[in-house]
């Protein structure tokens, strides 16, 4: 996913939210400093962390007091040990006061799921398998937590219900079966590839039959892995793509890729972060 207008889109509402519920109709301690005063501030990481947000900060002075300057010392992507400065702001000192917790708020957030994206991803090193993210996101973030994924090396998986199908165990039983379902979605949507989740062997070769193009394999153990692989290997001249989820952790992660699954899908990616330490300190 590129910075597209989309994504501008919704950084400019989702900072001008993010303003609104903070300052309302002014921030009163703030204006306890001189209107004319200036400052110069540091932000910095209290831990180590991938960066993910730099649009975001830049729209919040932006939108607050586009004379406040900005000086980034990294790009979005990068890994930055602790104790590092990431950016110095310099101007208002209201203004800057102001945009604070607002700009840190999306920082802390899209660094972490960048980072937490990066850690998962470097399991996977040497082996050709993919760490995709979920729909788990947080409300109104969806393209955002998407970006950071990107920015920790991960892959996005469909940005929501409009742009890929993936049928589902609830699909399955209101479509009645993994046949029906399937011949109905080729005949609706021809043109479209279709992923459907199997929750065993069996459903996963009733899957390959009906004409599925990716099989996401949920909870699968590793023998069963193992097994799907093989099974996949054997019934199709050009196999299946195929993608494991459900309980996948940093611990697990690398033995369910070397079982031979393109794909690893993981919800914790965007619903399991923890914030990124971030501090502001003003140098004068």
């Amino acid at each position: 996913m590129l910075i597209n207008d989309l994504l501008k889109n919704e950084i400019n509402l989702s900072v001008s939210k993010s303003l609104m519920e903070d300052i309302g109709d002014g921030d009163i301690t703030a204006t306890i400093n001189n209107i004319t005063s200036h400052s110069k501030a540091e932000i910095i990481c209290r831990e180590d962390m991938v960066l993910c947000g730099k649009l975001w900060v830049n729209e919040v002075f932006r939108q607050l007091d586009p004379s406040i300057k900005i000086n980034w010392m990294f790009n979005d992507g990068a890994f930055i040990k602790e104790n590092t400065i990431i950016f110095e702001l310099s101007g208002s000192t209201q203004n800057i006061l102001s945009g604070e917790r607002c700009a840190l708020n999306f920082l802390q957030t899209l660094s972490a799921t960048a980072s937490i994206t990066r850690l998962y991803v470097n399991q996977l090193e040497s082996l050709n398998c993919k760490v995709l993210d979920t729909r788990k996101t947080i409300p109104g973030l969806r393209l955002a937590q998407k970006y950071a994924v990107l920015c920790g090396g991960g892959t996005n998986h469909r940005i929501g219900l409009f742009d890929a199908i993936l049928i589902k165990e609830n699909h399955i039983i209101g479509g009645d079966g993994i046949e029906n379902i399937v011949q109905k979605t080729k005949t609706m949507y021809p043109n479209m590839p279709i992923e459907i989740e199997v929750e065993t062997l069996e459903e996963m070769k009733i899957a390959i039959s009906a004409g599925a193009d990716r099989l996401l394999l949920d909870n699968f153990d590793l023998k069963m892995l193992k097994k799907a692989y093989e099974i996949n290997q054997s019934l199709c001249s050009k196999p299946k793509l195929l993608e494991a989820s459900g309980d996948i952790t940093l611990k697990n992660i690398r033995k369910i890729a070397e079982t031979g699954v393109n794909y690893i899908s993981v919800g914790a990616l965007t619903k399991n972060i923890s914030a990124i330490n971030l501090s502001m300190r003003f140098i004068s």
